[in-house]
C-alpha cells in the first residue's frame, strides 16, 4: 500500500469519515441482512476495508438504484462508490479497473415468442431496465429498434414487465433468475446481452484519492479478499476480474 497521506485523507475522507455509496439496487453488491436488517455485501466488505486502510471510520451512504448514485455525486454525499464502468458515468467519476465481472441478461415470459438475445431488438418489443443502470446505459446506446422504459429500481423491472404488459426485462443475470424462482411462467435467455464491469469510483479531481484507490483495489484482488467476499456472501454468478482487464 502507499502511505495515507493528507493528500489522500482530503481526498478519500474530507470530513474525516469515508463516505462510502453502497446500492441496494445491485444484489450481488449489497444488500441488507434479513434479521439484523444491517448492510451487507461484497461492496460493503470493501468499504470497511478501505476505511480500516485509512484508518478513519466509515458512513455507509444507502441508494436503492446505481443511477441515484451518479446523482447524489452533484450533493457531494459520498467521497466512494461502487458503480458499473461506463462513459457517461467515467465524465464526474474516476473509476478504477473493475474488480468483478457479471453478466446482463434478459428474461421473457414462458410463452413469447423471443427464443435468443438477438430477437430481443424488435420494433414491437419494449424493454424494461433499471432506470440509470450500466444496462440501460448500455441498451440506450446500441437498440435501434425495441422501445426502453425505465423501472425506478433494477430490482423492480420484472414486476414492472408483469404488470404493465411489457415483453422483456434486462438485468444482471442473478437477479433475473431469482425472480424467476419467485413468479411461475417467465424464462431466462440464454447467454448474456452484455459483460457488466464493478469498479470502484471517487469523484473527479481527486487525484491522490484515486491513485490510493486503485492501488488498495488491486491489493484486495490479488490478496483473494475479493474472491473471499465473492464466496462469504453467495454471490452466484460473479467473478473476479481478470488481471487484463486492468491495464
Amino acid at each position: 500500500m502507499i502511505p495515507v497521506t493528507q493528500d489522500v485523507l482530503a481526498d478519500l475522507a474530507p470530513n474525516g469519515r469515508l463516505r462510502a455509496a453502497i446500492n441496494y439496487g445491485n444484489p450481488i453488491l449489497a444488500n441488507k441482512d434479513a434479521a439484523t436488517h444491517e448492510p451487507k455485501g461484497i461492496s460493503v466488505d470493501l468499504a470497511r476495508a478501505l476505511a480500516r486502510q485509512l484508518g478513519v471510520s466509515v458512513d455507509l451512504v444507502p441508494y436503492d438504484a446505481a443511477g441515484k448514485v451518479v446523482a447524489a455525486l452533484e450533493q457531494n454525499e459520498w467521497d466512494v462508490a461502487f458503480v458499473a464502468r461506463d462513459p457517461i458515468r467515467g465524465k464526474g467519476i474516476e473509476q478504477t479497473f473493475p474488480y468483478i465481472i457479471i453478466e446482463g441478461a434478459y428474461l421473457v415470459r414462458e410463452d413469447s415468442p423471443i427464443r435468443s438475445n438477438d430477437e430481443v431488438d424488435q420494433s414491437w418489443n419494449t424493454v424494461v431496465v433499471g432506470r440509470g443502470s450500466a444496462y440501460d446505459l448500455f441498451l440506450t446506446r446500441t437498440m435501434t429498434k425495441a422501445t426502453l422504459v425505465r423501472s425506478p429500481t433494477s430490482p423492480g423491472v420484472v414486476d414492472m414487465m408483469l404488470a404493465d404488459g411489457y415483453g422483456v426485462a434486462a438485468g444482471v443475470k442473478q437477479q433475473l433468475m431469482s425472480d424467476a424462482e419467485r413468479v411461475t411462467g417467465l424464462r431466462l435467455l440464454e447467454g448474456r446481452f452484455m459483460v457488466i464491469e464493478q469498479a470502484m469510483g471517487i469523484p473527479k479531481g481527486r487525484p491522490a484519492g484515486a491513485e490510493f484507490l486503485s492501488v488498495f483495489l488491486r491489493t484486495m484482488i490479488e490478496s483473494g479478499f475479493v474472491a473471499n467476499a465473492i464466496c462469504t456472501h453467495g454471490a452466484k454468478g460473479a467473478l473476479v476480474a481478470p488481471l487484463s482487464s486492468k491495464g
